[in-house]
């Protein structure tokens, strides 16, 4: 049960709120957000609902059976829309791509990426600074430097920064450099993590683990609201099958059972999703009128020489054609649905 607490209730309102809940045997706890103040109340006597519901001090009522609460569909009227930046949102009807390397490489490649990016249109940039690899010889990214210089450069040219934090220590230093924090596979049930990317008003987009179910990625988004942040996205980004044709497997069933469990944006990584550059394009298009929010895509002016994940990487060149026909056929998702 989720009790939704008026802006306006008093002290004593709340008190008699919490008395409330216990008599009738339920455990409540109190969770605030930057947008409100919850009680999830967890229990399995049944009662009258509006023995609560009519107190003083509520604004709203809800039952949800789902053991995630928060970021359950079942609650909130609409869709939740995320706020990037001024005029610059992600959900219920705002669509936006992310583009940009797997990894920050040199000012260079910032500096050109970012040229691209502005040139098509796209808002928001992704890229790695801190890289979890598979190897421990593999280049694992530039760091805090890298991000500081990554963050000057699209500055200049509005572009916004989605990158990965990989531990708690990197939150504060990276904190004023990043648009959005990004949770990758490795770490989607780090719930240290989750809890403290709960405490900062920043958006968070967390990824499916490589093996994870949608029922744990919605248990992991509800770590990071419960902890006080409602700014989250879902990403599907593939999981690890028997299938060895390919990186990984594309859910993109995930992408619409998601979009009816959640009231959070969902996002789709086709790179990651199919590993395969030459496919990416069809799968991104494929996720799209699955119903994806927005779509993250890596993108380097020479694949072949990316530091990482060149294999999956599309040149501008294809990066610009996707571009136009994802446009085309988010206008026609609208027309059909």
């Amino acid at each position: 049960m989720i009790i939704q607490i008026a802006a306006d209730c008093e002290e004593a309102q709340l008190d008699r709120i919490k008395s409330e809940v216990q008599a009738i045997g339920y455990e409540g706890t109190d969770i605030e957000t930057q947008f409100g103040k919850y009680i999830i109340a967890i229990g399995k006597k049944q009662f009258d609902i509006r023995r609560i519901g009519s107190m003083e001090g509520i604004k709203d009522i809800h039952r949800v059976s789902d053991a995630y609460k928060l970021v359950s569909a079942k609650w909130k009227v609409g869709e939740t829309k995320v706020k990037i930046g001024e005029d610059l949102f992600i959900g219920d009807g705002h669509f936006q791509m992310m583009a940009g390397p797997c990894s920050i490489e040199s000012e260079e490649q910032i500096e050109s990426t970012v040229k691209h990016l502005v040139n098509n249109g796209i808002k928001i940039m992704r890229g790695g600074v801190y890289k979890p690899r598979s190897s421990p010889y593999s280049f694992r990214g530039l760091g805090i430097e890298g991000l500081k210089l990554w963050y000057q450069t699209c500055r200049e040219h509005g572009i916004k920064i989605v990158t990965e934090v990989m531990q708690v220590s990197q939150i504060e230093p990276m904190h004023d450099y990043i648009d959005i924090f990004q949770v990758g596979a490795r770490n989607s049930q780090n719930f240290n993590l989750l809890d403290e990317l709960g405490k900062v008003d920043k958006p968070i987009l967390l990824k499916r683990g490589i093996s994870g179910t949608m029922n744990e990625l919605l248990q992991a988004a509800e770590y990071i609201f419960s902890n006080g942040n409602e700014r989250i996205m879902l990403c599907e980004r593939g999981i690890r099958t028997y299938e060895g044709a390919y990186r990984n497997t594309m859910d993109l069933n995930a992408i619409a059972m998601l979009k009816e469990k959640t009231h959070l944006p969902v996002v789709a990584d086709p790179s990651h999703g199919i590993g395969v550059r030459r496919f990416v394009p069809q799968i991104a298009l494929a996720s799209v009128m699955a119903g994806a929010d927005a779509l993250i895509v890596e993108v380097h002016e020479s694949p072949e020489k990316a530091f990482s994940d060149g294999q999956q990487t599309l040149s501008y060149r294809e990066a610009e054609a996707l571009y136009e026909n994802v446009r085309k056929t988010i206008k026609l998702r609208g027309e059909l649905v």
